[in-house]
């Protein structure tokens, strides 16, 4: 056995033990490369005779090309076994029933979903919405919403206070949203039909309360609002947000600093087993506060309460959807459970609309 082919076995024994592209690379580079045991037999041809060249040089250019066909076979076989096993690896069952897609498996939180559907309603009757900062002064929670110096609800059982600022003056974090309607009234001219939804703060931990509550309230300024438009809205919100064909409302006297005549509303329900229904029974659910606006507060905010008049009112969007929806604690809504968010949660493209229904 000549030196030939014994490089040759060699080779195509290296060739055939490759087990991938790069080791199979390694075997041409050490035979066909610049230096490689071939390639160095081709450069001696050079310094042959003519008669020398005649006799090895179709030997040395034979085994060239059985070496590179071999390796050429080899890379190919090596491909289609890898092409194999990457189709093995991402093979789909086209069995199996078709993934959800993120925007599909994604869900709206109740709270959020609540305030879309209180805000179709109301923009159908013809309200804006409008903002302010949870962070809010003395006087806008509470001086110009006539809570007179002493008053409760200035207390610190009831108010988050920040530290005081370099003049002495504390700020709040708000207890409700009516300091945008101070906002509201003091930078727009009436007429003004604006709610008003947002997170509130007070000192509260329960079953039903939490430190940090979501709060919506309504405005309306005119020179002609009067109850009876109060009550209109209040009605037709109720049936389109609890989706009955009618419901029973009854007013009852309470006590606002901000509202004169103040009520607080009760809607007509039904507790059979448990389980809350609008519309129907015997029984009643209060849900809201409401009033015409207190004149004071008209004058804090530079109108004339001889030329206008409007009323406000105001109900926890928390507790909104607890009664719509069924869920039996609040505090869940802020621990931010996967779970319980894909329970109660909402598909992010069911958008609320009275075309359609709200929760259609």
């Amino acid at each position: 056995m000549t030196d030939l082919d014994t490089l040759e076995r060699s080779l195509l024994e290296q060739i055939g033990q490759a087990s991938d592209e790069a080791a199979l690379e390694t075997v041409r580079v050490s035979a066909l490369g610049k230096k490689g045991a071939v390639s160095e037999l081709l450069k001696t041809l050079g310094a042959m005779t003519p008669e020398e060249r005649k006799e090895r040089g179709p030997l040395i250019n034979g085994l060239r090309d059985r070496v590179a066909a071999t390796l050429g076979s080899r890379r190919e076989a090596l491909q289609a076994a890898a092409l194999d096993a990457r189709l093995a690896s991402e093979r789909i069952d086209v069995t199996l029933p078709l993934r959800e897609a993120p925007e599909a498996r994604g869900r709206i939180h109740p709270i959020s979903q609540v305030i879309d559907e209180i805000t179709a309603i109301f923009a159908d009757m013809g309200f804006s919405v409008a903002e302010g900062p949870d962070v809010e002064t003395d006087e806008l929670n509470f001086t110009a919403l006539n809570f007179p110096e002493g008053h409760p609800a200035r207390e610190m059982h009831d108010t988050f206070f920040l530290a005081p600022d370099h003049l002495g003056r504390r700020k709040v974090l708000r207890t409700h949203t009516s300091p945008v309607q101070i906002r509201t009234m003091r930078a727009v001219e009436p007429p003004i039909r604006v709610i008003i939804p947002g997170r509130t703060y007070r000192h509260d931990s329960d079953q039903t309360h939490t430190p940090m509550f979501h709060q919506v309230e309504g405005l309306v300024i005119d020179r002609q609002a009067n109850i009876a438009n109060l009550k209109w809205v209040l009605e037709t919100f109720a049936r389109a947000f609890f989706e009955v064909e009618s419901v029973g409302m009854r007013f009852r006297p309470s006590f606002f600093p901000f509202t004169e005549p103040s009520a607080e509303v009760d809607i007509q329900c039904s507790r059979k087993g448990g389980e809350i229904r609008f519309g129907e029974g015997t029984d009643w659910l209060e849900v809201l506060g409401c009033g015409m606006v207190h004149p004071n507060v008209l004058k804090n905010c530079g109108l004339d309460p001889d030329q206008f008049q409007g009323f406000a009112f105001g109900m926890g969007i928390d507790r909104l959807a607890m009664l719509k929806y069924g869920m039996p604690d609040l505090r869940p809504f802020f621990e931010a459970d996967v779970r319980w968010l894909e329970h109660y949660g909402f598909r992010p493209l069911d958008v609320p609309s009275l075309v359609g229904g709200l929760t259609a």
